[in-house]
């Protein structure tokens, strides 16, 4: 019998990470060390559950169904903040409301895409970026990460072919934690752009990214909406990763192709998570430049350690955001090491077998260490227990 497409696909990596726990007892003197998800497991700010609470108690709007592309004033915010920021010129019209981000990127894949159809993902990829494509019926082309984890936009035009439709990239990277330069960014966009291709550029983690202002320059442009996709998260900004707020900000006429998308799944976004949001942007900012001071802290833990493990063979492949990529020492492939660690050294991370394509070889050697919810005494714990490990 012919597989779904959902039966083809491969099972949720976070899902399947977990199940490795079952039947194991930590000690309260080594509890376990959950470096799997990148989310925030601290609720939002009290203040901002207040407005949340205020929201459900005296709105009654807020229960009801609200616009298919989200609500206009929080619309008309990100474009005026989205427009200071990368100083262009961007309308709240450009502008939809998603039910988190990984809905922002299934609504583009179905305005965009058609049966058969590819888009071009730089690997170590998103995995969910992966599962969607493959329960499209989209082939997803791989394009391996060379130096420092970048990706190259001369290997990614020899991959163009008469189906091609987007390029996607994630910056801060999600699984590697790296940058992508401007001019890297900006390399893959002029070649979208003279491909006639979209580039969908994911960018959740930009509020943590460890450089000042615009990272890049692609809304200067005075056509980006002919090529550009730009993808944004709330859920790590402001901890509402529960609320499922995301957005996509793009050219009018493809969002109201994603209409179409959002009124046949959700109807629309969350309410009281668009008001979380919307309340967040115009008066967290401090607050949220306390959370990337944070952030951008534990990373530094991560690179003042790391040494100790450099000394037993371990390789620091990429760093920000919320990650560490991390290459092992052990002959042991990296989804048994995975699994192993569990028990072993009390850790739960990712191996690299669920970034990239089945049998390729960087999978066998590669870790991800998702190392947000650690403060500095609990990167350094986790240090420990992987330079104890005797395998």
């Amino acid at each position: 019998m012919t597989l779904t497409r959902a039966q083809a696909t491969f099972p949720p990596p976070i899902v399947a990470a977990k199940r490795w726990l079952d039947g194991v007892t930590f000690p309260p003197d080594r509890p376990l060390i959950n470096v799997s998800q990148a989310a925030p497991v601290a609720p939002p700010p009290p203040e901002l559950r207040q407005v949340m609470a205020d929201v459900a108690l005296n709105d009654d709007s807020a229960h009801l169904y609200g616009p298919d592309l989200g609500l206009p004033a929080l619309r008309a915010e990100i474009a005026a903040q989205w427009s200071a920021h990368y100083r262009g010129t961007i309308t709240p019209e450009q502008v939809a409301i998603t039910s988190g981000c990984n809905q922002a990127f299934a609504a583009a894949i179905h305005a965009l895409t058609g049966e058969g159809d590819e888009v071009i993902l730089p690997t170590p990829w998103y995995f969910n970026h992966k599962m969607w494509l493959d329960m499209c019926g989209v082939r997803a082309v791989p394009l391996p990460a060379g130096e420092g984890m970048l990706p190259d936009p001369d290997r990614a035009a020899a991959l163009i072919g008469p189906r091609t439709r987007a390029i996607a990239l994630v910056s801060p990277n999600n699984p590697t934690g790296v940058e992508y330069p401007g001019a890297l960014v900006r390399a893959f966009y002029d070649l979208a752009k003279s491909r006639g291709l979209r580039l969908i550029l994911d960018e959740t983690y930009r509020d943590f990214d460890a450089r000042s202002g615009a990272v890049h320059d692609l809304f200067t442009d005075p056509d980006w909406p002919e090529t550009l996709v730009d993808l944004y998260s709330f859920s790590k900004a402001y901890r509402l990763t529960g609320h499922r707020v995301g957005a996509m900000i793009a050219a009018q006429p493809l969002l109201d192709e994603v209409e179409k998308f959002i009124d046949s799944v959700t109807i629309c976004p969350n309410q009281i998570g668009q008001h979380a949001a919307l309340w967040g942007m115009r008066n967290l900012g401090q607050w949220l430049a306390g959370e990337r001071a944070e952030i951008l802290d534990r990373r530094t833990a991560i690179e003042d350690g790391f040494p100790a493990l450099a000394d037993q063979g371990w390789r620091l492949l990429g760093l920000g955001a919320y990650f560490a990529y991390v290459e092992h020492p052990f002959t042991l492939p990296s989804d048994q090491l995975a699994q192993r660690l569990v028990a072993e050294a009390g850790i739960l991370l990712l191996p690299a077998t669920m970034f990239v394509p089945e049998g390729e070889a960087s999978g066998q050697r590669q870790l991800r260490i998702a190392f947000a919810n650690l403060d500095r005494a609990g990167i350094g714990t986790m240090f420990d227990r992987l330079a104890g490990l005797a395998l």
